[in-house]
């Protein structure tokens, strides 16, 4: 017989929510927790607020924030009282290190009574008019050209006689003989004739500081641009400078270091004043194209003098002949050239006396610039090196003055001292 199957447990029913109807209210059994508690060792902890209580079923879990207590109010106005606040203490000072002692210094002489010299310039300059016609050719370049011009005929018949021996290739070295006049303007050409011939050189950049500013003045007042032309030194104990071919300008050391800066200007203005005029590149000119016949000279002079000395060997009959045979030969060369030959022995004087001209129109030069009274000076330093060195030969020879001849005088290519001053003394006379 089968049993029935057993009656499940009977629960009991759920109270219904009054918030739900028909929902079943379940019991809340969480405890509240508990405050924290205060440590006894700390009396003045703050205490830490206590944890918001689970609120009743249906209870809204929201706490309205507490006003926050306003700010006690400070007295304000001028009566009030300000607040001193601590000031902090000022470091103590660092210890300085002693100071070293003071360097014993060199015993400096007194100034003189007048720091400049009389021929002192200024050499501060600002605009510079620069004239049109930088070189001209006066009367004695010209002179000096047309004065050279036999000299270029002999040389021409010397390279022609030369050619001979090339054959066909002669006529090339005629041309180019002709055409290297132009070496003389053609500045590594002209370095190379400073260096080698002149025996000058560049100037240090100490040098430099101190020409420089007195070579600007003195182009400035000429109107000549100064760029135009180089520098140099000669390494030489005598006052003297030198202008040659077409762009250089040289003076001495001893000139650079012993001189005012305005004798040195009235040096310098002269060395311009020759290539102004056309001195210093008509003179190379002449001189370049005459060097073959030059050296054909020197050579036929050593050739005669041997021949000379070996006809002393066979007494007077060999002494005769050789005149007899130098004679004529001499004679119709002199005949076949029309007389040439004695104007090339005659060329020597007239070529010197239009280097004095030159001179006097190169000091006619500096002293129309404002150098007359320098320029004086110069030549009167100059006559007395001239001085000196007569006494020093005269002392030489024992005491017997040493004479000047009259063919020394004509030979001279500068003027003497007296008439060099004569002719600057229309420009050291006052103006009225």
């Amino acid at each position: 017989m089968t049993q029935p199957p057993p009656t499940p447990p009977e629960y009991p029913e759920p109270t219904g929510r009054p918030d739900r109807p028909g929902a079943a209210q379940i019991p809340h059994h969480a405890p509240p927790y508990p405050p924290y508690p205060q440590n006894p060792q700390y009396p003045h902890h703050p205490q830490y607020p206590h944890y918001p209580q689970q609120t009743a079923p249906g209870a809204s879990p929201y706490v309205p924030p507490q006003a926050t207590p306003a700010p006690p109010q400070y007295p304000t106005g001028p009566t009030a009282p300000q607040p001193v606040y601590p000031q902090a203490a000022a470091p103590p000072p660092y210890p300085h290190a002693p100071a070293p002692p003071p360097y014993p210094q060199a015993a400096v002489p007194p100034p003189p009574a007048s720091p400049l010299h009389p021929h002192h310039i200024s050499t501060d300059r600002g605009r510079v008019h620069i004239a049109g016609q930088q070189r001209r050719t006066d009367a004695a370049a010209f002179g000096n050209l047309l004065l050279h011009l036999p000299n270029f005929l002999c040389s021409l018949v010397v390279v022609t006689l030369v050619s001979l021996l090339l054959g066909k290739l002669g006529i090339l070295l005629i041309l180019a003989w002709l055409a290297s006049g132009a070496l003389v303007f053609h500045r590594p050409t002209e370095s190379a004739l400073a260096r080698h011939l002149l025996r000058l050189r560049y100037p240090t950049p100490q040098e430099r500081a101190k020409l420089e500013p007195v070579w600007r003045e003195v182009t400035a007042r000429a109107g000549v641009d100064g760029r135009t032309y180089e520098l140099w030194v000669e390494d030489s104990d005598s006052l003297n400078a030198v202008a040659a071919a077409g762009h250089i300008v040289g003076v001495t050391r001893f000139a650079m270091n012993n001189l005012p800066n305005g004798e040195l200007a009235a040096v310098m203005a002269h060395e311009l004043g020759h290539h102004v005029g056309g001195h210093a590149w008509s003179g190379l000119l002449g001189y370049w194209y005459a060097l073959p016949g030059r050296i054909a000279w020197r050579l036929l002079r050593a050739v005669t003098g041997f021949l000379f000395q070996v006809s002393r060997a066979f007494s007077c009959v060999g002494v005769a002949f050789f005149g007899v045979c130098v004679g004529g030969l001499a004679l119709a060369t002199i005949t076949s050239l029309y007389g040439l030959p004695l104007l090339v022995l005659g060329m020597p004087y007239a070529l010197a006396a239009v280097g004095r001209r030159s001179e006097l129109r190169a000091d006619r030069h500096a002293a129309a610039l404002g150098f007359a009274p320098m320029l004086a000076a110069v030549l009167d330093k100059l006559h007395q090196q001239e001085q000196l060195r007569t006494a020093a030969l005269t002392a030489a020879s024992q005491g017997a003055p040493v004479p000047e001849t009259a063919a020394s005088r004509l030979l001279s290519s500068h003027p003497d001292y007296h008439t060099r001053l004569h002719h600057l003394q229309q420009y050291l006379q006052p103006t009225r």
